[in-house]
């Protein structure tokens, strides 16, 4: 089995301009929270709707499998959404009156918020499909027990390789924002105009998307074009299945009537878990059972809440962190990450997923303690002991440099998982589908989040640019709650599912 193949690259090169697009995610930060006068609650829910278009992966894979040939397109367009989403956000920033002209400043953002996703998505399930199609089927000589276990182990490589070309995206736009807000603060002249230089900056990612799939066309030039798709029955019910939940999914979104999130969060379970079953309905019973059993598991783990925006802007304004401290923070969890996932390759080729989540939920549910330790001011207690070095931007770096390689370590077996198990002819179909899934729960993560932010509100200082008149006040008095809250829910819920899954007939076995 081989370390690297040059069949991994062009798929890689697509994973690689995800990591890149966190060039922005800095401005993001401080553009929601200087120029959009939004709640916590609010910047959730467009969480929530930003996250509905990865569910097009299941229409979309399924187009794939069927004009395979004409992957590329897909590619293209992917990008060409990504780019005019890029180039609405240096709009709004530095040429805002000519926008304004046609929608306001948020439904912009909202427009960009949503395109950004959907590019993603059709570049994204063209790269996993590719990932499927690179590892080798076939391995002479060997017995078909070995045969399977080689087949998972180079599925975890080529996922960890992936996970390496995202990661190694953040890690160099870490060190490019780290130049780009050196010596930057809040009172920087014409802080727009730099925000939308680095929009600009960004136009690179759909450029090495479209790259990966040069290389792949050029590579493949000689080889003989995939034999034709041949329709049947099921192919029928899945693409309607698919179509059916995307135009559910937009008709209820636009309708804004009461509980629609919840609405379509459930009627999109439902729906994802039929397309699951006409997939996984050929496979033997007891495989039946397990695939259900360690979905069950993974979309649980992804569902758990997050503290929201609220904790972003206690950090800038309490604690004082700015644009070049998250920067420091970017690259340190990029370059741990990068370590992590060398260090513990074999422990997620090897590991359960159930024993491999349960270790990750006790984690997760721990590393929310130093936020809760800087909240009740305890880290200057810390510093004055150690002559200032034990400070809150050093806990912050080391409890970054501790979580940075949990989500990646999460990620990498279940993305080998869905590879492994995806049949020849639906390798699209069948990781988007099950990709889908695991992004539902993304959404349900998202809604959580937006209810804690409801029951714990938190509000950041508004302040009128013109008058100079605060319009809200900041209040922070409900971030300790929010914290326990979250330190309970990620440590109980998970493990309660899968010590109840493992007791019965869906036992996870991956």
């Amino acid at each position: 089995m081989p370390i690297f193949k040059i069949a991994y690259l062009p798929p890689l090169l697509i994973y690689a301009s995800a990591g890149v697009s966190g060039l922005t995610s800095i401005v993001g930060i401080f553009f929601i929270k200087d120029f959009l006068s939004l709640s916590a609650a609010f910047i959730a829910s467009i969480g929530f709707w930003a996250g509905i278009p990865w569910a097009l992966k299941m229409p979309v894979g399924f187009l794939i499998d069927r004009y395979w040939n004409l992957k590329q397109y897909f590619v293209y367009l992917g990008a060409f959404l990504v780019s005019i989403s890029l180039l609405i956000m240096y709009g709004i920033l530095v040429h805002k009156g000519s926008l304004l002209q046609y929608f306001d400043i948020k439904t912009w953002f909202i427009i960009s918020s949503i395109l950004t996703p959907i590019g993603y998505v059709l570049q994204d399930v063209v790269a996993d499909a590719m990932t499927v199609e690179a590892v080798e089927p076939r391995f002479k000589n060997i017995t078909e027990q070995v045969k399977k276990k080689n087949t998972k182990k180079e599925h975890t490589i080529i996922q960890l390789y992936g996970r390496f070309a995202i990661i190694l995206g953040s890690l160099i736009v870490g060190l490019i924002n780290l130049f780009i807000f050196k010596g930057v603060n809040e009172n920087y002249a014409n802080i727009n105009l730099l925000y939308g230089k680095i929009y600009l900056y960004a136009l690179i990612i759909p450029v090495i998307s479209i790259s990966g799939i040069v290389l792949f066309n050029f590579l493949n030039k000689n080889k003989t074009k995939a034999s034709e798709f041949k329709t049947t029955i099921l192919d029928y019910q899945i693409f309607l299945g698919s179509c059916i939940f995307v135009i559910f999914t937009v008709f209820f979104g636009s309708l804004n009537m009461p509980f629609s999130k919840e609405v379509i969060l459930i009627s999109s379970l439902c729906l994802v878990a039929i397309l699951m079953r006409l997939l996984i309905k050929g496979l033997k019973k007891e495989d039946q059972y397990t695939i259900i059993g360690t979905a069950i598991i993974i979309f649980v783990f992804r569902a758990m809440p997050s503290p929201g925006a609220g904790l972003n802007w206690f950090e800038i304004d309490i604690l004082g962190f700015n644009q070049s401290f998250f920067s420091i923070l970017s690259i340190t969890s990029a370059l741990i990450t990068l370590i992590g996932m060398v260090v513990l390759r074999k422990a997620m080729m090897k590991a359960s997923l159930a024993k491999l989540f349960i270790v990750l939920s006790i984690l997760s549910a721990t590393l929310y303690f130093p936020s809760l330790f800087m909240y009740y001011e305890l880290h200057q207690y810390t510093s004055i002991l150690t002559n200032g070095l034990v400070d809150a931007k050093f806990i912050a770096i080391l409890n970054t440099a501790v979580e940075s390689p949990l989500a990646q370590v999460a990620m990498i077996p279940m993305l080998a998982w869905i590879a492994n198990n995806a049949p020849s002819k639906y390798k699209a179909t069948f990781f988007a589908v099950f990709a889908s899934f695991t992004n539902i729960a993304l959404s349900a993560r998202e809604l959580f989040t937006s209810y804690l932010n409801k029951v714990f509100v938190i509000n950041r200082e508004v302040v009128d640019k013109q008058s100079n008149e605060i319009l809200v006040k900041a209040n922070y008095d409900n971030l300790d709650n929010l914290l326990i809250s979250l330190i309970i829910i990620t440590l109980v819920v998970p493990i309660i599912t899968i010590y109840i899954i493992q007791k019965t007939k869906f036992q996870s076995t991956e």
